[in-house]
């Protein structure tokens, strides 16, 4: 099992966007926060079983520990 960082942020016509940078082009939407969460990981899945198919290199998950970062700006 691999762990990958995704993005999520609201979508202009309502509902959310969701994209894995580590995936280029996997980008997925969903009406609420758990629907798009579901969706990106069912496009991931399928990436990564393309990648297989097709013989390309699997990005590299992140580490299980990931220290996050807060700032704000002035």
């Amino acid at each position: 099992m691999s762990r990958y960082i995704v993005y999520m942020q609201p979508a202009e016509e309502g509902g959310f966007v969701i994209w894995c940078p580590a995936l280029p082009g996997c980008v997925s939407q969903g009406e609420t926060e758990e629907e798009a969460l579901e969706m990106i990981r069912d496009a991931m899945l399928g990436y990564i079983e393309s990648l297989k198919k097709h013989g390309d290199p699997v990005p590299p998950g992140i580490e299980d520990k990931v220290e996050k970062v807060e700032i704000v700006s002035a």
